[in-house]
C-alpha cells in the first residue's frame, strides 16, 4: 500500500465524542443567548435610569428608590462635617476616601464620597479637606454606604471634624445626621465641585461586559464544534486496518 493510500482520512463517528459535544454544545450557546439578553436587559434599565436622571429631582429620586449604580444629579451646597476612611490606596500610596454632607435644595441630606486624597506624613494630621462653598450641581451614581467587614463593626469615637473611620455603616452616619438616605452619592468624576481622585472602578456590569461574555462563550461553542469534527476524521491504511482486524 502506497504511503498517500496510508495516510488518507475518512468519515468516522465517534459516538462519545458526539454525546460529549451533544451535552455541552447547547449549553455553551444557552450561555451564550443568556448574556445577549442580559446586555439587552441591562441596557434597558440604563437608559431608564440615565432618564429618570434627568426628569426626576432628589425627592423623587429618593421615594423610587436608590438603587446601586444608578446615575443621579443633586443641587445643593456642602456642609463642613466629612468623614475620611481610612486605609485606602492609590498607586501604592496610603490615603483617605472623603466622605462629606452634603444638603440639596430639596430633600434630605446625603453623603458625598469626594474620591480619594493622599495622606499626610504623619500619622497624626489630617488632610485638610474642606469643601468649597456655594451652590454646586453634582452628578454621580449611587452606591452603598462603606459597611465594616463582618467581624470588625468598631465606629469611631472622636467628636471633631473631620472624623477618621475604618468604615461608616449607615447607622453610624445617621446617628450624626438623622435624615440621611439608606445610600451615598459617589461623584461621577475627578472634574466635579469638591471633588478629589474620583477614577472609581465600574460598579455596575455594564451591557458590554455581557457582550464580552456572550462571545466568549459563543467563540467555546465554535471551537468544540471544530474539534470535534476534526477528532472524527481518522486516518485508515494498514496498521488501523490490522487494528480494525
Amino acid at each position: 500500500m502506497t504511503e498517500a493510500q496510508q495516510n488518507t482520512r475518512k468519515w468516522q463517528l465517534n459516538w462519545r465524542l458526539m454525546m460529549f459535544t451533544g451535552a455541552f454544545l447547547p449549553l455553551l450557546i444557552g450561555l451564550g443567548i443568556w448574556q445577549l439578553n442580559r446586555a439587552e436587559e441591562k441596557q434597558i434599565l440604563l437608559e431608564q435610569w440615565q432618564q429618570e436622571a434627568q426628569d426626576l429631582d432628589w425627592p423623587e429620586q429618593v421615594a423610587s428608590g436608590l438603587d446601586s449604580g444608578r446615575p443621579i444629579t443633586v443641587t445643593g451646597l456642602y456642609d463642613e462635617r466629612s468623614w475620611l476612611l481610612d486605609n485606602r490606596t492609590r498607586d501604592g500610596i496610603a490615603g483617605y476616601e472623603v466622605l462629606t454632607v452634603f444638603y440639596p435644595l430639596q430633600g434630605p441630606a446625603v453623603l458625598v464620597n469626594r474620591g480619594w486624597v493622599g495622606a499626610p506624613r504623619t500619622r497624626n494630621q489630617l488632610p485638610d479637606v474642606s469643601p468649597p462653598e456655594g451652590v454646586f450641581s453634582l452628578t454621580g451614581r449611587i452606591s452603598p454606604y462603606p459597611e465594616p467587614p463582618v467581624l470588625s463593626s468598631k465606629s469611631a469615637t472622636d467628636e471633631s471634624w473631620p472624623r477618621r473611620v475604618q468604615a461608616l455603616p449607615g447607622s453610624v452616619a445617621r446617628a450624626e445626621i438623622p435624615e440621611l438616605p439608606g445610600a451615598i452619592i459617589r461623584l461621577a468624576s475627578g472634574e466635579q465641585p469638591g471633588a478629589y481622585r474620583a477614577d472609581w472602578e465600574p460598579d455596575l456590569m455594564g451591557p458590554q461586559t455581557h457582550y464580552g461574555y456572550a462571545t466568549q462563550w459563543f467563540a467555546l461553542a465554535l471551537v468544540l464544534t471544530i474539534l470535534s469534527v476534526a477528532a472524527s476524521y481518522r486516518k485508515t491504511g494498514t496498521n488501523n486496518d490490522n487494528d480494525d482486524g
